[in-house]
């Protein structure tokens, strides 16, 4: 006990402290800014380009000369030397960079099914071979639903044909520039009323009658219809459909043997 009165008395002995907590001794007053969430991002494009100087203490802490590689664009958002911030948006879309439109494709296939139609000169010009692609393909796979393995016969036969096409169309042309590519994309178009007869050939045989040789007459005829007037409006051969017409009905022919037998 005696120690617990002496801790007692050392305590109560000791002098009393007091504590100032008054902040007034700094001589400065903190002031807090309210900032506006929901402010127009265009404001910072401007502080950005140099429209709007911060201050601070009345000096400018914003130097537009410290950042040469900014540049500001006519809707005053920034720029940086090599790229803009919306590259992305700038971006060609996924078909046009594989050289794939489907408008042109659309509008070749509609040329071909109503050979009666009008197209434009560029768009038959245009070397497209994603829809000859997809048509030879479709025709070797109706083929081969009737048990014949025939790629090989289809690409062979398609590349002479356009060889020689682009041989005689290139002598027959005197106004304009025949390319490969285009002679190609068309002929390639023009395959789809075989690729429907292959597959009518599927469903129903189409050999040894009457009615059977006069539809396969009545598909060469369209595909090579349509061959010749696509040639004829690409390369301005006016009068002379009549000419090109007869070889497109014999390569056409050929595909027609193969569907048949």
């Amino acid at each position: 006990m005696d120690s617990y009165d002496d801790y007692t008395e050392f305590n109560l002995s000791r002098p009393k402290r007091s504590y100032n907590f008054d902040m007034s001794i700094f001589d400065q007053e903190f002031k807090f800014g309210n900032f506006d969430v929901q402010a127009n991002e265009d404001s910072n494009y401007d502080l950005l380009c140099g429209n709007i100087s911060a201050t601070t203490a009345g000096q400018s802490f914003y130097d537009p000369e410290a950042y040469p590689s900014k540049e500001c664009n006519q809707d005053k958002r920034p720029s940086i030397s090599g790229g803009s911030i919306d590259d992305n948006d700038d971006e060609p879309p996924l078909l046009e960079e594989l050289g794939i439109n489907p408008n042109q494709i659309f509008q070749k296939t509609l040329a071909v099914l109503n050979p009666m139609r009008a197209v434009h000169q560029q768009i038959l010009q245009d070397t497209d071979m994603a829809g000859p692609l997809v048509f030879c393909l479709a025709l070797g796979g109706f083929l081969l639903l009737n048990g014949k393995v025939t790629f090989s016969y289809i690409y062979g036969i398609g590349l002479m044909g356009c060889i020689g096409f682009y041989i005689l169309l290139s002598l027959m042309a005197s106004n304009s520039k025949v390319t490969f590519g285009a002679v190609v994309s068309v002929l390639g178009y023009c395959l789809l009323p075989m690729v429907l007869l292959a597959g009518i050939n599927v469903l129903l045989t189409i050999q040894g009658s009457t009615v059977s040789l006069g539809t396969t007459g009545v598909f060469i005829a369209w595909c090579s219809l349509s061959a010749s007037k696509l040639f004829v409006t690409a390369y301005s051969m006016d009068n002379q459909q009549i000419l090109i017409a007869y070889p497109c009905a014999l390569l056409y022919g050929v595909f027609a043997l193969i569907i048949i037998f």
